[in-house]
């Protein structure tokens, strides 16, 4: 089976920008981003999908929307916001079949999304 992108970052076989790393996650910056600060929370247990996820994988998801906590808050946009999205599948927007948190601030961010 082929590796993801997230998967070769994490075996660092192609590089990134990394803001933090775990024994469960890895926090990179996104190559396409869409505001000032846009990082991607990766878990490095590869769950294709959210459908993918198990009852054994709430610990993590809830790990990643820490992480996004404290990411925020060393950013120093915890007061003014940000948004955090996961997409999922083809009509949600998914390109990377490895589910990830996309981590958007340091601007205004409107509503609804595109």
């Amino acid at each position: 089976m082929t590796k993801t992108i997230f998967e070769k970052i994490i075996l660092r076989e192609i590089p990134a920008t990394i803001h933090h790393e775990d024994d469960d996650l890895i926090i990179i910056d996104d190559i396409n981003p869409v505001a000032p600060i846009h990082l991607l929370i990766i878990p490095k247990k590869k769950i294709e999908t959210l459908n993918d996820l198990n009852a054994e994988d709430t610990e993590l998801i809830g790990k990643m929307f820490q992480a996004a906590k404290k990411m925020a808050i060393k950013l120093g946009i915890d007061k003014s916001g940000y948004r955090t999205i996961f997409n999922c599948n083809e009509d949600g927007g998914q390109t990377v079949y490895h589910i990830h948190l996309h981590f958007i601030g340091g601007r205004s961010l409107g509503w609804p999304p595109g």
